[in-house]
């Protein structure tokens, strides 16, 4: 059962009872989404539709018709994205989730990371993640064969070339109407599956197949923690609720 969510974020027992289960556990699996990253001043999808960009539908920037349409364009908003990325940091929250995958690590146990954001944050405070379930902001790939880019070209102001067979580079981020990546999903599922704790943080739980993941831990009877500053549709599945950020909170738990 959850607890209520309290006006006051967070709350000491929530705090106290979430960093029990943090000691207790062997396998943590941390599973963070927008919220997270919008705490390092990284904007959400829709969020970050403003200034050049404000006049345009999602569907026009981030779909295989709109590359098709004008691919330019599309190369260009998402290199904005990745320029804009190199001018934040992880946040709090997300070296506290690092600093947990030390000390699990130290004990003989570990931490997986499945995020539905498309940063590299926590990378950069240290932590080695799982699986990126939308992709990523950072490395594009061909349209049209296997071959994956350096990082380094998600900043080009030009849409650069495949190497090998001459096709476009693309942003390597799955599309309205695009499946999520094979093997991320089974990566992510595993985690989650293996894990004998789930930590929830900042995600709505409304975009599927993602939100699913919290669903397959509480069929198998793993406790979860949410921390998020509004309850979400995942909530009524938490063992634990914390009402606050992740950078506020996560540090004070770990």
């Amino acid at each position: 059962m959850s607890d209520s969510p309290d006006t006051d974020s967070p709350s000491a027992d929530a705090l106290a009872r979430a960093a029990a289960l943090v000691a207790e556990a062997a396998k943590v699996c941390v599973f963070s989404g927008a919220g997270m990253s919008a705490e390092s001043g990284i904007p959400t999808f829709r969020d970050a539709l403003t200034g050049l960009w404000e006049n345009y539908d999602p569907t026009d920037l981030a779909s295989p018709a709109g590359w098709r349409r004008d691919p330019d364009l599309v190369w260009g908003w998402y290199r904005d994205r990745a320029v804009r990325l190199r001018e934040v940091a992880p946040n709090d929250g997300h070296l506290a989730i690092a600093e947990l995958e030390r000390l699990k690590r130290a004990s003989t146990g570990r931490v997986s990371v499945v995020t539905q954001n498309v940063d590299d944050l926590h990378e950069r405070a240290g932590s080695t993640v799982t699986a990126h379930l939308h992709g990523s902001l950072l490395g594009p790939r061909c349209e049209a064969c296997a071959h994956r880019g350096e990082a380094k070209l998600s900043l080009a102001a030009e849409r650069p070339r495949c190497p090998e067979c001459g096709a476009s580079l693309r942003p390597d981020i799955v599309w309205f109407g695009e499946m999520l990546p094979e093997r991320e999903w089974h990566s992510a599922s595993e985690a989650v599956a293996a894990c004998d704790l789930l930590i929830v943080i900042g995600t709505s739980g409304v975009v599927r197949p993602a939100a699913d993941l919290p669903l397959l831990a509480a069929e198998s009877g793993t406790p979860i923690i949410e921390v998020n500053p509004e309850p979400s549709a995942l909530t009524p599945l938490a063992t634990v609720y914390v009402e606050s950020t992740a950078a506020v909170a996560l540090p004070a738990i770990i």
